[in-house]
């Protein structure tokens, strides 16, 4: 969740640092630090809230030459959002920062503790710098005494540390918590959480994996993994436009990210469409041989996709399906069978539970494969096979345009599989493939609907909560847009299938709650209209969303008519993330980085 940076190199630490940081405030934070050691000299600043409370304490804080820094961005996990909690946490010569969970932090704070030593804040983080300046003591060597530290740890990790000791180098471990390291031709070294705060910096950049600890300083990377052996980095080129990354004037990422799922959605296609069948050239046919089911594990929103994916593949692929939570799943002992393929969906591919569950299935030998965001992520490299969904850099801690790829992404295999199988004759295939190419065009936000959204928002600001309700395909919609409502407007909202109202959730109706009904014109709308119509009799509040108007309805956001019921999926999937877009943003929230909430959940 939190955010790491690091750097070492000549030119202005601070501001690399803070901007580092700024890159990595998708993710969530509720507090912010840095600590630069020049010299034998260390300058450590933190504040709570947002970065500009950080910037604002160090703007008379400058370095001349060489030095070393770390940074971080802290989402509350043992222990409040206090400035002593905040990282980077000190030690009697150093200073750490740490992403992950130590789990055994209380057995460790008690033995120091008994030695004399003093905590200063409530956290697990603070450990690892007391434990390394113990082991300093009695090794005399800072690199074997954080080699020994890290030994010490249980849990998850990715953590920089520096010492005066050896006051030009970084030292580095990563195990289950994201983490890369980048050089350019001036010899500088950067540390982060993920590609963005590197981008324009850093020429290579080197993924960690799970293990892997070492060091940098001027003239060296050097980089041990988890069974102490040396191993040389495997360099990859980063990215230099960070375009992507700006609001090109929108008021908010998520905004631009609504927009822009037009054009990601057509680079998800690009080209995987042909006349009569999907291509996926990453993808080896065989992966399917001997495969009776598919199984899909994902958290929040990549869960909601992964529910509509169930649908696609037993109506298209006539293949069996079952859908988890990845954070269920882990502990209930499930049972594994060979002729399951594992699929885990992930946008950052950082994702804890849903990696856990993937090493669960890995090891219980089942062919897995991750639909994913973000190539060399942790479940990339582990997973038998990867189909990346090309959203690009996604901002907003709502997801959105992510949302939109994975279920492109699996409409488009459960067609794949469908041919494996036999199971959609030709002509039935090109239908479905010509409605794949219409994507693109259904979700363009167009400057009426918008602004009726816009309009319309003003009426849905208070009352005891809203449903969200929709049949096949449209409930796991009604359940993505009841999430993406509640997350930045913090307004209690559900999703519910249509035919669930009658069995108890309706005893809620009265004017004050609000349903946002979707009534596809392609499926089952006659039923989902009697759903509707149930709770209109009992004095609900409708919101209907539909190209068929609804007389019932209070209000009525119209949509495109379409050829298919998946068409209208996408233009239904615009209308919910918008209006929960504008409802927040009139209750004056903070649409990209919703209280609590993070962007890359990397801690259980």
């Amino acid at each position: 969740m939190c955010g790491i940076v690091g750097y070492l190199g000549k030119n202005n630490t601070k501001e690399i640092l803070l901007s580092g940081l700024k890159e990595l405030e998708y993710r969530g934070y509720d507090s912010a630090g840095i600590a630069v050691l020049q010299g034998d000299s260390f300058e450590s600043y933190k504040a709570i809230g947002k970065l500009v409370n950080l910037e604002e304490k160090t703007k008379e804080f400058t370095t001349d030459g060489f030095a070393v820094g770390i940074g971080h961005t802290r989402w509350a996990t043992h222990g409040k959002p206090t400035e002593l909690n905040a990282h980077p946490h000190l030690g009697e010569s150093s200073y750490v920062v740490h992403n992950g969970i130590i789990e055994n932090y209380v057995q460790l704070k008690t033995k120091l503790q008994a030695k004399g030593i003093n905590f200063l804040s409530q956290t697990d983080t603070e450990v690892i710098v007391h434990q390394f300046e113990e082991n300093l003591y009695d090794a005399k060597d800072a690199f074997k005494a954080f080699s020994k530290t890290i030994t010490e740890l249980e849990g998850a990790y990715a953590t920089l540390l520096v010492t005066k000791s050896m006051p030009e180098t970084i030292y580095f471990a990563k195990h289950g918590s994201p983490m890369l390291v980048g050089v350019n031709d001036a010899g500088e070294k950067f540390f982060a959480s993920s590609d963005s705060p590197l981008i324009g910096l850093a020429k290579e950049v080197n993924y960690f994996e799970d293990g892997d600890y070492g060091y940098v300083n001027k003239d060296e990377l050097v980089i041990y993994n988890k069974n102490n052996e040396l191993v040389e980095p495997k360099f990859t080129s980063l990215a230099t436009d960070k375009l992507s990354a700006q609001k090109d004037g929108y008021r908010f990422f998520m905004e631009k990210e609504i927009y822009e799922q037009s054009d990601v959605i057509a680079d998800t296609l690009m080209g995987r469409l042909c006349d009569d069948e999907i291509i996926f050239d990453e993808l080896d046919k065989s992966l399917f041989d001997g495969i009776n089911e598919i199984k899909l594990c994902a958290c929040g929103t990549s869960y909601h996709s992964a529910l509509c994916a169930s649908y696609m593949f037993e109506r298209y692929a006539k293949v069996r399906c079952s859908v988890e939570i990845a954070s269920e799943f882990r502990y209930r002992e499930p049972l594994m069978s060979k002729d399951t393929l594992f699929v885990v969906i992930s946008q950052s591919g950082e994702t804890a539970d849903t990696l856990e569950t993937l090493k669960m299935a890995k090891n219980a030998g089942l062919k897995t494969l991750v639909v994913c965001n973000v190539d060399n992520s942790s479940m990339v490299r582990l997973a038998d096979a990867c189909i990346l969904t090309r959203a690009g850099i996604e901002k907003g801690v709502a997801s959105t345009k992510a949302f939109a790829t994975q279920v492109t992404v699996f409409w488009m295999l459960s067609l794949y599989v469908a041919k494996l199988r036999d199971a959609l004759n030709t002509d039935g295939l090109k239908h479905q493939i010509h409605l794949l190419r219409e994507i693109p065009t259904s979700v363009i936000v167009t400057d009426e609907m918008h602004e009726r959204i816009k309009r319309l928002s003003k009426r849905y600001l208070h009352g005891h909560g809203f449903f969200f309700i929709g049949r096949d395909v449209f409930f796991p919609l009604a359940l993505e847009g009841a999430l993406k409502l509640k997350e930045i407007s913090y307004l209690h909202a559900e999703g519910y299938p249509s035919g669930e109202m009658k069995h108890g959730p309706i005893a809620l109706a009265d004017p004050e709650l609000f349903t946002i009904a979707l009534l596809p014109q392609h499926l089952l709308y006659e039923k989902s209209k009697s759903n509707v119509e149930e709770l209109s009799a009992r004095d609900s509040t409708i919101c209907a969303i539909s190209p068929i108007n609804f007389d019932k309805a209070d209000d009525f956001i119209p949509i495109n008519v379409c050829k298919d019921y998946m068409l209208e999926f996408f233009e239904m999937m615009v209308v919910v993330q918008l209006l929960s877009l504008e409802i927040s943003i009139r209750l004056g929230n903070d649409v990209d980085m919703p209280r609590n909430l993070a962007k890359s959940v990397t801690v259980e």
